[in-house]
C-alpha cells in the first residue's frame, strides 16, 4: 500500500522540473536580450541553452549585458568567457538558429 503513491509523487516531480525548466529558459531569453540579441534568436537559443548549460554558466552569460549586437558580434563576446562547455554550447546554438536548422526555430 506504501507504494501507491509512488507514481504520484514522480508525476509531480516530473511537472516541478519542467515547470522550473520553462523558469530558467524565461530568465535565459530575457537576460540573452539583456545582453543584445533579437528576441526571435534569444527564444530560439535559451532553450537549447538552459537545457546543456549550469546555473554558474548561465550567469556568465547573464553578466554580458549591453547594446544590441548582431548574432555574430555576440559570439564574439562570449568567446571571451573562459569556459570552454559555454562557448561551444553558446556558439552551436547560435549557429543551429541562424541557420534555422534548430528544431526551436521552426517552430
Amino acid at each position: 500500500m506504501k507504494y501507491a503513491k509512488w507514481p504520484a509523487a514522480v508525476l509531480c516531480m516530473a511537472l516541478a522540473a519542467g515547470c522550473v525548466s520553462k523558469l530558467a529558459e524565461g530568465r535565459v531569453r530575457s537576460a540573452l536580450v539583456d545582453s543584445g540579441l533579437s528576441d526571435a534568436n534569444a527564444a530560439c537559443m535559451a532553450e537549447r541553452m538552459t537545457d546543456r548549460l549550469s546555473i554558474l554558466q548561465l550567469r556568465k552569460l547573464q553578466a554580458l549585458q549591453g547594446p544590441k549586437r548582431s548574432l555574430a558580434e555576440w559570439t564574439r563576446m562570449v568567446r571571451r568567457v573562459d569556459d570552454a562547455e559555454l562557448i561551444g554550447v553558446t556558439t552551436s546554438a547560435a549557429a543551429l538558429c541562424a541557420m534555422g536548422l534548430a528544431p526551436e526555430k521552426r517552430r
